[in-house]
């Protein structure tokens, strides 16, 4: 009997894990048809979080469960009288607008697809902080992580970053795990570029692939018409037969945009032999490092913490309005997600425990 109640729960379990998972593709489907409907169209807004306060709050929470009571107010009466003399100091200082305070620094983020689509509120980012920055006083870091992807699109998104250079802000990027391919095309843009040890960098290649079905469908007795002008409107295509002399224009436009790539991190980076890196491969940071591709190795936080102490740090981001159907679809989509994990993992993980019976 109890192994019939065990195999019975496993059945139910993936059958509600299946149910699950299929709600769970129809609501991340339409959200994206939700969105894609309305992009471009969306009111947002800049997000500013003030890293310094962000640190000090945190220190606060610690050193309240670790220090004694009496010494923390202390501790706390020095620092308001500290903090009086500091502002009287200020008021004396009567320095100019343009140079008052603390030079700044600007922290942005880019998580990358394949299709670059967080271009957009980078630029959003890139704009706003433009318009308040200090020339040559403040600096930006740019928190990268990217696959790569594609050409096009992230090349839009490196020219974003040169807006930022053409300011004269100092670009710093921080790669924390991947920046490949259209990844490293953005991060060779920066005046200083750290990396992560064990971050993948690199990848400097270009690739075209695509299925062809043409012979299936011969099998089937399907045709497959295509009508075009122009003799190289369409070379390689899913359905039609491939010929050797569409292959070797598809080759000719890779190579093409393979030299524009080699060129783009030889104008940036001047003191990488490119031949050498421009195989396509993957290294580490510690190995990017010896290449030239990285200037330093370091992680985002260590780089944001080290800036604390004489900079005001801020974290900018862009932030869309939703619609009330895209909050519904979001909040579907992490509660389905939870569901699933609790489902799927959590019940089996059990079973697997019990699945020996005496």
């Amino acid at each position: 009997m109890d192994l019939f109640f065990y195999e019975y729960g496993l059945f139910l379990a993936k059958t509600i894990t299946i149910s699950l998972v299929i709600v769970f593709v129809v609501v991340i489907l339409a959200a994206n048809a939700m969105r894609q409907r309305h992009h471009g169209k969306q009111e947002g807004n800049i997000v500013v979080t003030n890293l310094n306060d962000e640190m000090d709050r945190m220190k606060d929470d610690l050193r309240c469960e670790i220090i004694d009571e009496a010494l923390l107010k202390a501790e706390a009466k020095a620092e308001k009288q500290q903090d009086k003399v500091e502002r009287k100091a200020r008021k004396k200082q009567a320095v100019s607008q343009d140079d008052e305070g603390k030079k700044r620094v600007f922290v942005l983020s880019f998580d990358g697809d394949a299709r670059a689509s967080a271009v957009e509120e980078l630029r959003h980012c890139i704009s706003g902080v433009i318009a308040v920055a200090r020339p040559e006083k403040d600096e930006v870091l740019l928190k990268l992580e990217s696959p790569g992807g594609m050409v096009h699109a992230y090349g839009l998104a490196a020219s974003q970053l040169t807006r930022l250079r053409n300011a004269k802000l100092r670009l710093t990027i921080a790669v924390d795990l991947v920046a490949a391919s259209g990844g490293y095309m953005m991060a060779c843009v920066a005046d200083r570029l750290i990396a992560a040890p064990f971050a993948y960098v690199g990848s400097i290649g270009v690739l075209v692939q695509l299925p062809n079905v043409h012979r299936l469908l011969k099998d089937n007795k399907i045709d497959y018409e295509m009508i075009t002008a122009g003799e190289y409107k369409r070379t390689l295509t899913t359905f039609g037969e491939n010929t050797d002399k569409d292959r070797e224009k598809v080759q000719e436009e890779v190579d093409e945009m393979h030299d524009l790539f080699k060129a783009h991190i030889a104008h940036y980076r001047p003191q990488i032999d490119i031949s050498k890196v421009a195989t396509g491969e993957v290294w580490t940071g510690q190995q990017a490092l010896e290449l030239g591709l990285v200037d330093a190795i370091d992680v985002s936080d260590e780089w944001i913490c080290s800036r604390l102490d004489e900079h005001d740090v801020f974290g900018v981001s862009w932030e869309y309005k939703k619609r009330l159907g895209e909050k519904i679809s979001t909040l579907l989509e992490a509660g389905l997600s939870r569901a699933i994990d609790r489902v799927s993992f959590g019940w089996l993980q059990r079973a697997e425990k019990e699945k020996f019976f005496s």
